[in-house]
């Protein structure tokens, strides 16, 4: 059993516990990447508790030999693909493909995720055409986030003006 394989053991019904999803495992660099999910987002107080979980775990079983650093983090809002179950959750969202080299087509391409199954992913692109690629033939894929600006339109009377005095913060820097 391999690094990944006795991560993936150790770690799941930590998740469980905790009340998340184990959305991916990586190992790389002596580095054990643990990206969990939850259908209301992840707070840092799952993410603290999972970390504090899985290093007693690790001291305890020791899966990996040597020096390693253990990651928690959320998948973010452009997510990796990975597993079937991955594209099953984004249909309907914009995705971009990186196909393997010696794929026929276009490497790059990207469009609506329109259906998937355990083998393969059928993708809109923008011209209207559908792409149907196999798991195997894809290097990498992630969903995209829209970062168009909000439409501009009359204030909500429930918002404050932003205090310019000193020592006040705008909402925009409070939440970097």
């Amino acid at each position: 059993m391999g690094v990944i394989e006795r991560v993936e053991t150790l770690v799941a019904p930590l998740c469980d516990r905790v009340g998340v999803e184990l959305f991916d495992l990586e190992y790389e660099g002596g580095v054990v990447r643990l990206v969990i999910d939850h259908p209301d987002g992840v707070g840092m107080g799952a993410i603290a508790q999972l970390t504090r979980e899985v290093s007693r775990a690790f001291d305890h079983e020791e899966p990996v030999h040597g020096t390693y650093t253990i990651e928690v983090t959320s998948p973010g809002l452009e997510r990796s693909l990975k597993k079937p179950g991955h594209f099953t959750r984004a249909l309907g969202e914009t995705v971009t493909i990186k196909t393997q080299p010696g794929v026929e087509g276009e490497r790059r391409f990207g469009g609506v995720l329109e259906s998937s199954d355990e083998t393969t992913a059928t993708i809109r692109l923008e011209d209207g055409v559908t792409r149907t690629v196999a798991f195997s033939e894809i290097l990498k894929a992630r969903t995209v986030f829209d970062w168009a600006p909000e439409p501009k339109g009359p204030r909500r009377t429930d918002e404050r003006p932003a205090s310019t005095g000193a020592g006040s913060s705008t909402e925009s820097e409070v939440k970097q």
